[in-house]
């Protein structure tokens, strides 16, 4: 017993002495931003000038003294469906749990590969590393920092890095990679806030099956995510959108109700077989790896969702959706979304790299501006995610808006001509297709 004791003691004193070492550098901090240059600051440590590049809304260093109180967490993306939950052997909870404690590891260590510190204080996870918010808060941070490298390495271009707070708590970092050499606006947002949900956010919510009880009219809530969407300037290379979710919601009883949601999906302006077949199955093995029912019920809820109503087509060739997902556990439920935020590398990347050098005609490009433009009325009409976030008190409009490409055309009564590359495309989104 004492031997445990005291090994216990030494691996608390070991992480107490790693966080020392990041949150008490010698020398004083100084932001600053270098024009066309990286974020800089005063301070020695070899952790602090890996987070470059960006600029703080409050004028200060992202990471400074303890937070003390409630854990900031939660980003503002969309919101509820009837779920569609599988259930999985009782056993693997256990065994998913023990393994991820494993490999989650020490959170400081972690956070010295992030794009910028977390929303919430290192210190403050840390403390709280076995908790839901703060787990989730790790996975999005993480999902952010590997797909922006991933881009920044095929583009050559860097990131541009804002950290914004949120008046009503919480608070976010957006990553924007804008007119580049491969992608002609790229975005990767993670947000963390917390607060009381708005009667408009909630209304939403009810609308949608949730039945909330609030204590005089207010509900806390909590709400995280990753977010994500990347227009490329060549029409042979695919846009692709992902979003990873996590929210909280305390009733007036102290009860809690939490959901997982998300999913990735493809829009391509080109039919390629080829493409739509790598992608599919990097996702469906991923759900396969949790319930054989995932990826056949959440690709057919992806179609339904990414639906242009007024168009009667879909917005792209699909992928994977979900919402409301609570069960068979909250362990079992995130170490599925955990499953699926580490796929978007490989579903996506090998197919940037393949069309890299493909050539395009005028025509083309303004195929692609057309489809584009139906990106946008999806996304400023029928997305949750946006609909909510606009209705949230103290929202960023800009990281929300920032879904929309820098470029899109509307032509008056634009039809493709039949037997053309376009008519095929049009073809399958006004009739989904099995890829796999």
């Amino acid at each position: 017993m004492t031997s445990s004791l005291l090994s216990a003691l030494n691996r608390s004193l070991h992480a107490t002495v790693r966080l020392c070492s990041v949150f008490q550098p010698k020398n004083v901090c100084k932001s600053h931003v270098i024009a066309g240059g990286r974020w800089s600051t005063g301070w020695s440590t070899g952790w602090s000038r890996r987070f470059t590049n960006m600029t703080d809304t409050r004028g200060s260093p992202a990471f400074g003294k303890c937070t003390k109180g409630v854990l900031m967490a939660a980003g503002v993306f969309g919101t509820v469906a009837v779920g569609v939950c599988g259930l999985q052997q009782a056993e693997m909870a256990t065994r998913v749990k023990k393994v991820e404690e494993v490999v989650e590891g020490d959170v400081a260590e972690r956070c010295r590969n992030l794009m910028a510190p977390p929303i919430t204080d290192v210190r403050v996870l840390e403390q709280r590393k076995h908790e839901m918010r703060s787990r989730m808060e790790m996975l999005i941070m993480e999902t952010q920092a590997d797909f922006c490298r991933a881009l920044e390495e095929v583009d050559g271009g860097r990131f541009r890095v804002d950290r914004w707070s949120r008046q009503e708590g919480g608070g976010g970092i957006s990553c924007v990679l804008q007119d580049s050499k491969v992608f002609e606006k790229a975005g990767v947002n993670v947000s963390v806030v917390f607060g009381h949900l708005s009667e408009e956010a909630a209304k939403q919510m009810r609308s949608r099956g949730k039945e909330l009880k609030g204590k005089d009219g207010k509900l806390p809530f909590v709400a995280m995510g990753v977010s994500s969407v990347i227009h490329p300037k060549n029409p042979h290379i695919p846009t692709v959108h992902f979003n990873y979710r996590y929210f909280e919601v305390e009733e007036a009883d102290g009860s809690k109700q939490w959901w997982f949601g998300g999913g990735t999906d493809l829009t391509p302006v080109y039919i390629n077989e080829d493409d739509g077949v790598l992608f599919h199955s990097v996702l469906r093995d991923a759900c396969d790896k949790h319930n054989p029912q995932y990826y056949p019920n959440f690709k057919k809820w992806c179609d339904r969702y990414f639906y242009i109503r007024h168009r009667n087509e879909t917005r792209g060739i699909g992928g994977i959706f979900f919402d409301d997902l609570d069960s068979p556990s909250q362990e079992e439920a995130f170490s599925f979304v955990k499953s699926c935020a580490k796929t978007v590398v490989p579903c996506y990347l090998p197919i940037v790299r393949k069309h890299l050098t493909d050539t395009f005609t005028q025509e083309e490009k303004d195929w692609q501006q057309i489809r584009r433009g139906r990106y946008v009325e999806f996304n400023l009409v029928y997305d949750r995610g946006v609909k909510f976030g606009l209705a949230t008190p103290g929202s960023r409009i800009e990281s929300i808006i920032m879904s929309l490409p820098l470029t899109a055309r509307w032509e008056y009564m634009h039809e493709p001509a039949e037997g053309t590359k376009e008519a095929e495309m049009l073809k399958v989104l006004r009739s989904p297709k099995e890829w796999i």
